[in-house]
């Protein structure tokens, strides 16, 4: 077993009980507006709902049916592993940084409330954290597998061999 898959299993762990935390937080916050207020839950919280839900399922994703059911030891399953996890990345920060911009821009914040939205942008940062470093451990075992890696032809030509590659001339050069 690798270093990196050593480190992964863990880290998909905390990124678990991360997603759980902002789950719970956004529906609490969710409910309070749905129930306490003349209008909805904003879409700031509505979105880290989506991405803890989101979360898990790539977790399960990417632990569970990539290697074991959809395509094991295939370069198809590095890329959609690679495509869930940078998928993950961009849905956490996004979700943070709209949650963190519209509690800005609140005029007043108190109570259980605002606390826990101020708790969901710290676990959604804290779990962007956390998938960007997986996703950098990810992107490195592709790249080490030669899945993203960019060769030039003489590589491709054969063992060993290095033959030049010819270039055609530019009408300048004729």
């Amino acid at each position: 077993m690798s270093l990196s898959k050593k480190i992964t299993l863990p880290l998909r762990a905390i990124q678990g009980v991360f997603a759980l935390v902002v789950l719970a937080l956004s529906g609490y916050v969710a409910h309070w507006y749905n129930t306490t207020t003349v209008i909805s839950s904003p879409s700031e919280i509505n979105f880290l709902f989506f991405c803890s839900l989101w979360s898990l399922l790539s977790i399960a994703t990417l632990e569970i049916l990539i290697p074991r059911v959809i395509a094991p030891k295939t370069a198809a399953s590095n890329y959609i592993a690679l495509g869930v996890e940078l998928s993950n990345i961009l849905f956490w920060f996004s979700g943070f940084v709209a949650l963190a911009t519209f509690l800005s821009k609140l005029l007043f914040c108190r109570g259980s409330v605002c606390q826990s939205a101020q708790a969901d942008v710290a676990f959604a940062a804290a779990g962007w954290l956390i998938w960007t470093g997986t996703g950098v451990l990810m992107v490195r075992d592709v790249m080490a597998k030669g899945g993203l890696a960019m060769r030039p032809s003489w590589k491709r030509s054969g063992a060993g061999s290095k033959q030049p590659v010819e270039v055609p001339a530019t009408k300048e050069e004729v």
